[in-house]
This record gives structure tokens, C-alpha cells and sequence, in this order.
């Protein structure tokens, strides 16, 4: 059994205070890293393969050292809390549960490039969230974490909550700049990217909750510990969110590169009701391409993954069984794609509720001979040509049922009712 560095505290009385978090050894590792050489902490972050937990998987430690060196520029560290893909609720358990490990993350991962101030963006749904990330803030100021000559090392250090208001895009990176400068959230030309120009057109480096709660214990443990847990190329403990038909959905921390089989099995408990038998399951939030029963020994990691065709994403795996109809289930994906459209390219604000309305009517009995070949029609003017990956993302999902269960949108075509049991 893996010992537990992110969920560790999951469930224990009074998890989200200071004095519990100190208790534990937390901030020590910040201690720690306040007498190290920022480049010294940059490398170690390398040297562990730590990959970043919001969807993309790029080497945290590369992105942070694309930040400029010079000491007299103003530098920026965002959380990415915003965390709107559906199924994904992964980062709730660390900001609801254990909010100094993030800000103990974030602390160092701002000191290491030299930021003076950093914001944590959450979705604005998650009110109790970010009162308790508030809170824990608070907390860490009062204790000398935060703020002027941080412990005497000459590091100054301030920390926002910074709350969105409901728009999926904002998970995008620049347009979650955007809402914090206060305009309207749509994503931004790259380049240039935010290591050179980000919030407010400084050096900015974003990273997701998951990935700046790895932090601390690298800098406690040591990046050859990191390293060698899970594949070689994406090594370190991963939090995965399971919902659907499981016996017991809910959030597991395990080493990355996991089969779906060992999760779905051995650690949720199996299927939900006897003789519903796995349909398909969905590796890492709806934008990531459904995998099927033929590939259940799939190592839920990053190149695995892509080796299948599909994506680690967010981590939100969610499981169908028999009963699931993948009419109706892309058509609720896609119209949560097509209602969260910023608008700002066509292809993806016109071809989202084209794609919408195609598989409306299919699920809805009124199906045309040749929808599906304009539904694939649809997605390749699409994939490939928005301004930023959302479009792409409702293209995948589709393409994946579309792949898997092609008879199954035929049969609601040609016989106006679902195939599924």
C-alpha cells in the first residue's frame, strides 16, 4: 500500500488548520527551501518528473525555468483552482481538506522563480472553498509564512483568492488571466506565452492544485523519491476522481500509472449493480476520448493513454455500464461544450451547437440518414482550427463514441429508440 501524500490528511478532525498542518511537519519543507538557491529548487522539481496534474502533463520544473532571472522584475505564480470539467473534483479534497499543503506548494514554488505575489483562481461555485483557502491564508500570514521577509531570508511573498465567476473557459490559462485582470474571460494569443508575458504582462507561471501540492514533499522527500513511484516518464503519486456506475466513487490517491482495471476493481469496489457489465469508461473528464472494456489493463498515466488515443486529462475517471446510452451521453456533453463557448472563434462558437443539435434530434427519435457523416463533417471543421483547445476537447468526446459505438447512433437513427439495457 502506497503511503498517502496528498489525501494523507483526507478525513482527519480539523485537517485545515494551521496548528493540525504544523503539527504534521507542514512548512517545514518551505523552511527548508527558504535556505536553498532558487535555481537549486527548480532543478530538483525537474530532476522528480513531476508533470503537471491540470491536463496538459508538461514538465513542471521546464515551465518554471522559462521564467526570466532578472530579480528586478515583477513575477507571478497562479493557482489554477478553477477546475470545470465535468466529473473532475479532484482539487476540491486538497483545497477543502488540506489548504496549507497548496499554500506551503505555492510559497515555494514562488519563491524558487522569484515571485512576489501570487493568486489562487477558484470557480465561484466553490464558495466554502475558497472561505477555507481564506482562512488557511489568514492563517499563514499570522504565522509568518506569508509576507514581509518571510523567516528572515529576505523573501517577500503575498497570496489572493481570486474567485471566477462559473465559466469553463477560465481553466484555459490565459483566459483565467484575463478574469483576474478583470475583463472578460477569453483565451489569449500565443505566443507570447505567460513565462514572458502573463498577468498583467509580466512573467507568469501557472500551475494546477494537484501539482503545487507535490511540492512540499519533494523538497521534504527528495525528487528520487518522486521519481521512481509509478512510469518513468510520469512518476509521483496522482489523485484519481471516480464517478459513475462504482460501488465506491470517490476520490483515490495511487501511483500514477495505475490500470483502470486495478482501480475500477480492486480499489471502487467493481461494478454498481450486478449484470450491468462495463460499457466504457472516460480516463480524464469529458474531453478525454472513452476507452472500452478491450482496454481496461490501460496504465492510466500520460503516454499511456495517448498510446490509446485518449488522455489522463484531469484525472476524472468516469465509468458506464450497460445502461449507459451514448446518444444521450454525448448529446449532455456536448451541449455543456456548446453552452460554455467563449465565442471568440467560429469554428468552435457555430460548431458546437451545430454538433448540439444533430445529436439532440438522434437522441430524440428524429434522426436523419447522413447525420453521422455530418456529424464527423461538423467535428473536422473543427478539431484543429479554434483558438484555443475547447473546441478540440468537445471533438475528442465525440469522435471517441463515435469511434467505440458508431451502431449504437445508427440504431437511434433508423429505429427512433435506444439500443442500451
Amino acid at each position: 500500500m502506497m503511503e498517502k501524500v496528498l489525501l494523507k490528511n483526507l478525513g482527519k478532525a480539523g485537517s485545515h488548520t494551521i496548528a493540525n498542518y504544523i503539527a504534521g511537519g507542514g512548512y517545514k519543507a518551505f523552511t527548508t527551501a527558504l535556505k536553498m538557491k532558487p535555481d537549486n529548487i527548480i532543478q530538483m522539481v525537474k530532476d522528480s518528473g513531476l508533470r503537471g496534474r491540470g491536463g496538459a502533463g508538461f514538465s513542471t520544473g521546464l515551465k518554471w525555468s522559462f521564467i526570466p532571472k532578472d530579480p528586478t522584475m515583477q513575477k507571478f505564480l497562479c493557482c489554477n483552482a478553477d477546475e470545470g470539467e465535468p466529473g473532475t473534483f479532484k482539487d476540491r479534497g486538497i483545497i477543502d481538506h488540506d489548504p496549507h499543503m497548496l499554500i506551503e506548494g505555492m510559497a515555494i514554488s514562488s519563491y524558487a522563480i522569484g515571485a512576489s505575489k501570487s493568486y489562487i483562481y477558484i470557480r465561484g461555485e466553490f464558495v466554502f472553498g475558497a472561505e477555507r483557502l481564506q482562512q488557511a491564508i489568514d492563517e499563514a500570514y499570522a504565522k509568518g509564512f506569508l509576507g514581509k521577509n518571510i523567516q528572515g531570508s529576505g523573501f517577500d511573498h503575498d497570496m489572493f483568492v481570486h474567485r471566477g465567476f462559473g465559466a469553463y473557459i477560465c481553466g484555459e490559462e490565459t483566459a483565467l488571466l484575463e478574469s483576474i485582470e478583470g475583463y472578460r474571460a477569453q483565451p489569449r494569443k500565443k505566443p507570447p506565452f505567460p513565462a514572458l508575458a502573463g498577468l498583467y504582462g509580466k512573467p507568469t507561471v501557472i500551475n494546477n492544485v494537484e501539482t503545487l501540492s507535490c511540492i512540499p514533499a519533494i523538497i521534504e522527500k527528495g525528487p528520487e523519491w518522486f521519481s521512481k513511484m509509478g512510469p518513468e516518464k510520469s512518476p509521483g503519486p496522482k489523485i484519481y476522481g471516480v464517478s459513475g456506475h462504482v460501488k465506491k466513487p470517490g476520490l483515490y490517491e495511487l501511483p500514477m500509472g495505475t490500470t483502470a482495471k486495478d482501480l475500477i476493481y480492486n480499489h471502487c469496489g467493481g461494478m454498481l449493480r450486478d449484470g450491468k457489465p462495463l460499457k466504457a469508461f472516460i480516463p480524464g473528464g469529458v474531453s478525454a476520448p472513452m476507452l472500452t472494456p478491450k482496454d481496461i489493463d490501460t496504465a492510466l498515466d500520460f503516454d499511456s493513454l495517448a498510446a490509446k488515443g485518449s488522455m489522463l486529462g484531469s484525472g476524472a475517471v468516469i465509468v458506464m455500464d450497460s445502461s449507459t446510452c451514448m446518444v444521450k451521453m454525448s448529446y449532455i456533453i456536448n451541449r455543456f461544450f456548446s453552452h460554455e463557448s467563449c465565442g471568440k472563434c467560429t469554428p468552435c462558437r457555430d460548431g458546437t451547437p451545430w454538433l448540439t443539435k444533430v445529436l439532440k434530434r438522434i437522441e430524440y427519435g428524429e434522426g436523419r440518414p447522413g447525420d453521422l457523416d455530418l456529424l464527423d463533417g461538423i467535428c473536422d471543421n473543427i478539431f484543429g482550427r479554434t483558438f484555443c483547445p475547447l473546441g478540440d476537447g468537445a471533438v475528442m468526446a465525440l469522435r471517441g463514441a463515435l469511434k467505440n459505438f458508431r451502431e449504437e447512433f445508427q440504431y437511434h437513427i433508423d429505429h427512433k429508440r435506444c439500443m442500451a439495457s
